[in-house]
């Protein structure tokens, strides 16, 4: 199987760099008998993979969730009429083509809404075991990405370990709360968190037939990266998770939710909602439609019942909901992305508090934890940007290279603050000493005629992922990032990666790996400022792996960005706006940092 991912696009889309040959498509896997399992809606065939580990690949978890089941929760699939050939992929769920990991036109609509599927990687003798099982949740803004990208059979087969990978609807048809929806809803359907709702149900398929491939189903961590581990943490908050898993792993985070009103109302409300509420999404298909304008949609909105309004929203395709959203402040540039809201604040499906206050008051899973960062995370989204990278005969170039390595920085930094130490915080004052945290500093990439990706990309955003899953085929790009010179220090690293996750999800502590063979990784220690806090995961040419116990703060860097001397204006309000797009309630600070509303709303 063929393992993409997202970060390596940018430079690919750099012609000089695109003259790699292609890399030729393996021949579809075989069915092979050895891995007939029995589930409960029928039995499943999958195949052995080179490593010896069996995998079984786009099994249904739930009913499709298209006609009267859109916007539904999810019901459970149909029992097999046959043996279930698992051997290929799911669709992904409907989505923005992207450039960075498809080769689609960029931003058409791809995916189908039968989508619900999962992959399951176990080691070749699992039969009859209770292995710990790790629940993968793919990252992509919750709006793109699928259970694809990610190819589980190296760390299963090296660490006695059944990895699932899951599907889950994505951007609106994944989050869509509005008064239309909630006639004939059940309790939880009213809340529109209908991703949440196919992750939990996952979860229950997971407890119903792990041990089928070997798993415990009273050990289960979940994991996940960007999206999928902010997905984690909401799980952890989840009334209906609760007793579902039994550890969590959370890869570049947050807990960025939205309230009711603002998933819901048009902007001109009161109270307003935002520029992609679903009443926003309403009033905009309608004028598609041939409304006139704005006012003739609501009056077409005002003559129907709810019970109109749902039906025509269920009687629309994917592709004419998701093209009725626009994109951010990167349309046009071929990633895909927009910003629909979800994670709404329901009271149902997620608490109504703010998810901080929820972790400092005890009121969620209170699990095992590892939360991390990467270094560098910012860099994977400022290298994609023409604001910051431009290009000389086909090699990306920084414009201010300074300039480029102060908004890393910062903004890399209150990602840490808000989406490890605030949280490690919280939750180490109230479950005790099985909070753990981590960054990920590698940034041993190769320059390129002149073009240094280690300054340039460092330990960007994701690029933590091929460490956890001990998997470097990333195409005919793979050399732009991974060659001969840094395999030896990052095949190490990615093996104590490795050896760490598993072993926290064979016992709820990371300890010194599975073998016990690398450094300890102690658990968040609260007694004193200066005590260890956090592992620093880099290889042994620079500095190796080791407890570090510096803690970022949000107040702290908005009162450093206020007073940085190498900052105009300009820069400081860039800076702060980027900062307010991840955690919005910090644009109180606006006046504080001597940024207007105006300047904050424009990105500066």
């Amino acid at each position: 199987m063929r393992f993409r991912y997202p970060f390596a696009a940018p430079i690919v889309a750099i012609a000089l760099f695109a003259t790699a040959c292609a890399t030729p498509v393996p021949p579809a896997p075989t069915a092979d008998v050895a891995t007939r399992r029995s589930l409960d809606v029928g039995d499943v065939i999958g195949f052995v993979d080179a490593r010896g580990a069996h995998v079984w690949l786009g099994i249904p978890y739930a009913a499709p969730p298209v006609g009267a089941l859109r916007w539904r929760a999810p019901e459970p699939p149909a029992p097999f009429a046959d043996v279930f050939d698992a051997t290929t992929f799911g669709p992904r769920c409907p989505q923005r083509a992207s450039r960075l990991d498809s080769t689609d036109e960029p931003d058409t609509v791809v995916g189908v809404e039968d989508c619900l599927s999962l992959n399951v990687y176990a080691p070749g003798d699992a039969r009859g075991r209770d292995l710990p099982v790790m629940v993968w949740i793919h990252g992509g803004g919750n709006v793109q990405g699928g259970n694809d990208f990610y190819d589980g059979g190296e760390l299963a087969s090296r660490h006695d370990v059944v990895v699932v990978s899951v599907n889950y609807r994505l951007g609106p048809l994944g989050w869509m709360r509005h008064p239309s929806l909630r006639d004939g809803a059940s309790y939880e359907e009213e809340s529109g968190n209908f991703a949440m709702l196919d992750l939990i149900h996952a979860l229950h398929w997971v407890r119903a037939n792990a041990a089928a491939f070997g798993g415990n189903a009273e050990s289960v961590t979940i994991f996940g990266e960007s999206a999928g581990a902010r997905n984690v943490l909401m799980l952890m908050l989840a009334p209906a998770a609760h007793g579902l898993f039994h550890g969590a792993i959370v890869q570049s985070g947050g807990v960025r939710t939205t309230g009711l009103a603002e998933g819901e109302n048009p902007v001109d409300a009161v109270p307003a909602g935002d520029r992609q509420s679903s009443g926003e999404t309403l009033l905009r298909l309608l004028v598609a439609d041939g409304a006139d304008d704005r006012d003739a949609a609501r009056a077409r909105i005002a003559a129907m019942t709810e019970h109109e309004v749902a039906e025509y929203l269920r009687a629309k395709t994917a592709k004419q909901i998701i093209d009725a959203y626009p994109g951010d402040d990167m349309e046009g540039d071929g990633t895909g992305f927009y910003r629909p809201p979800q994670m709404f604040r329901d009271g149902i499906v997620l608490p109504e508090a703010d998810p901080y206050q929820a972790f400092a008051s005890g009121d969620y899973a209170r699990v095992p934890v590892i939360l991390g960062t990467n270094r560098d995370e910012a860099k994977l989204f400022m290298f994609a940007s023409e604001e910051h990278v431009g290009s000389f005969l086909g090699i990306p170039r920084l414009r201010d290279a300074e300039a480029y390595a102060r908004e890393a920085a910062y903004r890399s930094r209150f990602w840490k603050a808000s989406g490890v130490d605030e949280i490690a915080k919280a939750m180490r004052r109230v479950q005790g000493p099985s909070v753990f945290a981590y960054r990920f500093d590698w940034d041993e990439q190769p320059s390129i005629l002149g073009a240094d990706l280690g300054e340039m990309l460092g330990a960007a955003h994701a690029l933590e992922i091929p460490f956890v899953f001990g998997h470097w085929a990333l195409g005919p790009n793979t050399g732009l990032i991974f060659d001969e010179d840094n395999e030896p220090g990052r095949v190490a690293l990615s093996d104590a990666m490795m050896s760490y996750w598993a072993e926290f999800a064979w016992t709820g502590a990371p300890g010194s790996g599975r073998a016990g063979e690398q450094p300890p990784w102690p658990s968040w220690d609260a007694t004193r400022p200066e005590a260890a806090k956090y592992l620093v995961l880099d290889t042994a040419a620079d500095g190796g792996i080791r407890m570090a116990s510096e803690t970022e703060d949000v107040d702290a860097l908005f009162d450093e960005l206020t007073a940085d001397p190498a900052l105009d204006a300009e820069e400081r309000c860039g800076i702060f706006a980027q900062l307010v797009r991840s955690r919005p309630p910090v644009a109180s600070r606006a006046a504080d940092v001597g940024c207007t509303d105006t300047t904050v709303a424009s990105g500066g």
